[in-house]
Formats: structure tokens, C-alpha cells, sequence
């Protein structure tokens, strides 16, 4: 069975087959009994009774199975109510037409829950088989016409359900476009995430100490490269695992206070444990943001504070450096973009930094609800 909007238009033949056959259940049975004479009432009731069990039947079996026995057995059903036109009199005393309304709405209903061909082969046989049934035993020809129509009538519903169904696939094949396209989109921006980090890392940690000892602002043999050199390589190699579970941003923080090789007043509480990759992401915009003061600010003293708790926090890093006017710094520049602004946004956070020329800069951080 399809899925998608297909399969549920296969459902929703299937039901509106059995909601229609056994709406017209009642209206059929009372025509068929209101103009039968008296002589004929038994008969006629016995047949309107089997056709009554039956379609109850044939409705709950048909809900319940997928394949086409159900209406294999309702087209020998109603091939037996159009014989019993031989026994019931029903030509003679002009009472075809609830057996023909019967007809009808099998014929009809075929259309919704079979194939083309067998919804056609089912039309025609049981519509075929009154009809035969009614010029045998003399019906007149406005009689017969009438018949003949339910085939135009099963025409007309096919070819409705064939448009219905001609949508329903149309639809399945747009959604699995915009849902391929939206897979491709999620690749595209996972791929764009990772090497946007990974420029990140590589700009905080190897970039920036090759950079300062390639302008001489570290001696080639300063007692601290070495190590720093082998943090650097230990963060990039690490930078593709991202880990799940909770991490404690002071421990975070701490570390890159350690490497940071500045005079670092901090005041927090002991531990802060958030989720990993907030942790990670509040601790490596603050460690950019410390790279920026020993790399531009002209002091070697700075203060982190950090306050809140696992649903909100803020931390600030402030410095008495030099300072600096945000309108000089070039776009191209990715420190403050990227590294601080860009990762705070990431994990639902923001980054503000005050500066002004000769009085210093601070960086505040908040993430989540409650900031401190």
C-alpha cells in the first residue's frame, strides 16, 4: 500500500465506500418493500434481507482487509440479487429500481479502493448481469436504458478518482522534493556549522600564537609556547567531537584563564554545569575575548565575572586597556564576529562589547532566561 497522500486517499476510498453503500442501505431496502404486492412480499423480503446482512458485512470485512476478495464476493452477491428478478416478479411489477439504486452504488463506489481494471471488470459484470437478468424476462427498453446508465455513472467516478488520485501523487512527489531539498539544506548548513567552527578554532588557538610571535609581540623562546603550541593542537584535534551531556563552564573557563598568560582576577561560583555545547561555546568566545586583550588592549590585567546559574548567566570580561572605536574595526576582521558574537548566537546567547579609546573594554556574555 502507498504512503503518504496516496496511501490516505487508498484509506479514504475504502471508508467512503462502506459510509455510502451503507447509507443507502435503509432508503434501498424501503423502496423495495413499499412496491412489492402482497403476493410477492416474502420473496422480496428475503432478498432484501441477504442483500441487508450482506452489505453490513461486506462493509466490516472491507475495512479490515486490503486485497480484492471483499469484492470479488460482492460482485457473486449482487449478481444473485439480479437474478432474483426470475423468482420475486420484480419486471413484471415494475419494482427493478431499488435493485438497479443497488447496483448504482456498488458500481460507483468500486472506483474509490480498486485498480482500473478491476473496478471496471466488477461494473461491468454486476451491472451486465441485470441487465441480461432484465431482458429475459422482458423488461422494456426505457427499463434496460436506465441500466446501461450505471455504467456511464461508473465511468464518471473512475475517472474523478483517477484526477484525485493523479493529485494525491502529485503531492507525495512534491513532498518528497521539499523534503529531500530541506535533508540537502540541513547537510549543507551541518557542513557550513562545522567548517565555520573549525575556522573558529583555528583562528583562536594556532593562528593567533603564530601570528603574535610572527609580529614579535612573543619571543620564539618564550618558556609558555611550547605548551600553548601543544594545547592549540590538542583543542583542533578535538574541535569534530562534539560532546552530549552536561559540562562545568567554570572548569572550562579556569583552563583557558591558565593559557591565557594575563593577570586574570575572577570571581564565580565554583562550578556551572550547562549543557556541553553552551559550555563550550560560552568558554571559547570568552577565551577570544581574552586573546583580544593580550593582543591588542596593552594590559596584562583583566577581571571575569561570572554570575547565574544553569537556566541564565552573564559574564563579563573588563579591562583598563586602550580600548578601541568599533567603527575601526574592518568587517574582514573575525574575532569579535565570528569567535564572541557569531558562537554567543549559535547557542541562543548574545555578546555586547563596550569600548571606548583609552578607557578600556568590556565584553558581556548572557545566555538563557534570568540573566544575572
Amino acid at each position: 500500500m502507498a504512503g503518504g497522500a496516496a496511501g490516505l486517499l487508498w484509506r479514504f476510498g475504502r471508508r467512503s465506500a462502506v459510509v455510502l453503500r451503507m447509507a443507502t442501505l435503509l432508503p434501498i431496502a424501503a423502496v423495495a418493500l413499499l412496491r412489492v404486492s402482497a403476493q410477492q412480499l416474502a420473496a422480496t423480503a428475503s432478498v432484501v434481507g441477504v442483500m441487508v446482512v450482506w452489505t453490513c458485512a461486506y462493509g466490516w470485512w472491507l475495512l479490515r482487509a486490503e486485497g480484492r476478495l471483499p469484492v470479488v464476493v460482492d460482485v457473486v452477491v449482487l449478481l444473485g440479487v439480479c437474478l432474483s428478478v426470475f423468482w420475486t416478479g420484480a419486471v413484471e411489477e415494475t419494482n427493478v429500481g431499488w435493485i438497479r439504486l443497488l447496483i448504482t452504488f456498488a458500481c460507483v463506489t468500486y472506483q474509490w479502493h480498486t485498480s482500473l481494471l478491476a473496478g471496471g471488470i466488477a461494473a461491468l459484470v454486476v451491472d451486465g448481469g441485470l441487465l441480461v437478468a432484465a431482458a429475459a424476462t422482458g423488461a422494456d427498453g426505457s427499463v434496460l436504458k436506465a441500466i446501461a446508465w450505471v455504467l456511464v455513472a461508473a465511468a464518471l467516478s473512475r475517472t474523478a478518482w483517477v484526477l484525485v488520485e493523479r493529485a494525491a501523487a502529485r503531492a507525495d512527489r512534491m513532498t518528497a522534493e521539499a523534503e529531500r531539498a530541506r535533508r540537502e539544506s540541513l547537510v549543507a548548513a551541518a557542513v557550513r556549522a562545522e567548517e565555520r567552527e573549525l575556522a573558529n578554532a583555528l583562528h583562536d588557538t594556532a593562528a593567533t600564537t603564530l601570528l603574535m610571535v610572527g609580529t614579535g609581540q612573543v619571543p620564539a623562546n618564550a618558556d609558555w609556547l611550547g605548551p600553548q603550541a601543544r594545547r592549540d593542537l590538542d583543542r583542533l584535534r578535538s574541535d569534530g567531537a562534539r560532546p552530549r551531556g552536561h559540562a562545568d563552564l567554570v572548569e572550562l573557563l579556569r583552563a583557558d584563564l591558565d593559557a591565557v598568560h594575563l593577570d586574570v582576577e575572577f570571581d564565580g561560583p565554583a562550578l556551572l554545569p550547562l549543557p556541553s555545547g553552551v559550555a563550550r561555546a560560552i568558554a571559547d568566545a570568552a577565551g577570544e575575548a581574552l586573546n583580544n586583550v593580550r593582543r591588542h588592549a596593552g594590559t596584562e590585567r583583566v577581571a571575569v565575572r561570572l554570575r547565574g546559574d544553569a537556566v541564565g548567566l552573564r559574564l563579563d570580561i573588563a579591562d583598563e586597556g586602550s580600548g578601541f572605536s568599533a567603527d575601526d574595526v574592518p568587517a574582514t576582521r573575525r574575532g569579535l564576529r565570528d569567535s564572541v558574537r557569531g558562537r554567543m548566537s549559535r547557542v541562543g546567547g548574545t555578546a555586547v562589547i563596550t569600548s571606548t579609546v583609552g578607557s578600556g573594554t568590556v565584553v558581556r556574555l548572557e545566555w538563557g532566561h534570568g540573566r544575572g
